[in-house]
């Protein structure tokens, strides 16, 4: 199958243009009337990723599970649905999944065998989950809560990143006021110092080095630590010990480590409560769950936890023997296995994890715009100090 760029219209008169794959021109042609669109040009083009044709922003995935939900909800055939869904769809890319989707449901397929062709766009979870609803005859409920779920993630994602983008703001211009007093206002104090030829003072002595390896080797400055990050982005993408080593490393650093830890055993505990719920054997959902929590340390625990359920031992022994979760999650696995609730258990965990996370935040928030310009003002202080205390010795020598 080649892939082609086409232009094309709308009903309506509108220009549309994107990449979608056919077997031949005459293939295309069908394909673009099914999306309701009249091929005007095209040229074939090399074979890309999916994931390079276009983007699928997360709220327009959680839209589609919405959609999807009420067209189950209303007995509405999924075949059907996904036309109408397809035919009103905006996004370019979003529409040619659903155009592929639907063809391979009219060819025999099942709507979860069809969105595995698009991994880019839904993940394992998204998979399992349809499958599960397909196989219980609960796919209404599971579209529900995986809707909910998918929200509840966007959320946190959300206000993780208003956490990040003011330090990272208030960094930048740390260093642009500090690059600022570095390349210019010390060395015009260090001129004036020279020229009087006086005793200067260790923290003054140490100030102008500093100012002089910043002004003479500033490319090396500037391109060490960016070497050595780019030397690091990709030893951790290539090499499994080191996405371990990185791993561990983010559990364990101060402040953000817990809060880390607590936003993955959320995640953990929603899916796997979610998974169990569908109808999931816990193995399968362990393995799933396995490839969700985006760290390589849980991921092991959680794998060494299925070869030891595999071979016998209880979830609650094979969780507790592990030492990498805390014990709440112990003790409600112990709850929901002795009771027979277990996805009611992981969801109290869900529950308890988002709430302790949001509310670290909203603290974190508050406490972290005084704190960052305490610490801009020791630093900007520091270096007058060293640079301007010489002078006002000078002054204070003189008899005026």
């Amino acid at each position: 199958m080649a892939t082609f760029q086409y232009k094309a219209v709308d009903r309506s008169g509108r220009s549309a243009r994107g990449n979608l794959d056919a077997m031949n021109d005459v293939d295309l042609e069908l394909r673009l009337r099914r999306m309701g669109l009249d091929m005007i040009a095209f040229r074939s083009v090399e074979p890309r990723s999916r994931q390079a044709q276009g983007s699928v922003k997360r709220q327009e995935v959680i839209n589609l599970c919405f959609d999807l939900e009420q067209i189950s909800r209303a007995g509405i055939p999924m075949l059907d649905g996904l036309r109408d869904l397809r035919d009103g769809m905006e996004n370019p890319r979003l529409r040619e999944i659903l155009t592929a989707v639907v063809e391979d449901m009219e060819g025999g397929r099942l709507l979860s065998q069809c969105l595995a062709q698009h991994p880019g766009i839904f993940n394992n979870v998204f998979v399992s989950l349809i499958r599960a609803g397909e196989q219980s005859g609960q796919m209404t409920e599971v579209l529900e809560n995986l809707g909910v779920t998918l929200r509840m993630q966007d959320e946190l994602t959300a206000q993780t990143r208003r956490l990040l983008v003011y330090p990272s703001i208030v960094l930048v211009v740390v260093l642009a006021v500090m690059g600022f007093l570095f390349t210019y206002l010390v060395p015009q104090v260090t001129g004036l110092l020279r020229t009087m030829g006086i005793a200067l003072p260790l923290q003054t002595k140490i100030m102008i080095a500093v100012s002089d390896v910043v002004r003479n080797y500033w490319f090396l400055v500037i391109g060490v630590p960016a070497l050595l990050i780019v030397i690091g982005v990709s030893l951790v993408r290539v090499n499994e010990r080191a996405r371990y080593l990185w791993d561990y490393v983010k559990l364990r650093i101060p402040v953000t480590g817990p809060l880390l830890q607590k936003v993955i055993m959320a995640r953990f505990a929603n899916v796997f409560a979610l998974l169990y719920r569908s109808g999931i054997t816990i193995l399968e959902a362990l393995r799933t769950s396995e490839a969700i929590v985006d760290n390589k340390v849980i991921g092991d625990a959680i794998a060494r936890a299925t070869t030891q359920i595999n071979a016998g031992v209880s979830l609650t022994e094979a969780f507790r023997d592990l030492g990498s979760f805390p014990p709440l999650v112990i003790r409600m696995l112990r709850v929901g296995e002795s009771t027979g609730a277990l996805d009611t258990a992981l969801a109290n965990v869900t529950y308890f994890y988002n709430r302790d996370v949001r509310e670290s935040i909203e603290r974190g928030l508050k406490l972290l715009e005084p704190a960052l310009i305490l610490v801009l003002g020791l630093a900007l202080l520091t270096i007058m100090w060293a640079v301007l205390s010489p002078v006002y010795d000078i002054l204070g020598k003189l008899n005026l």
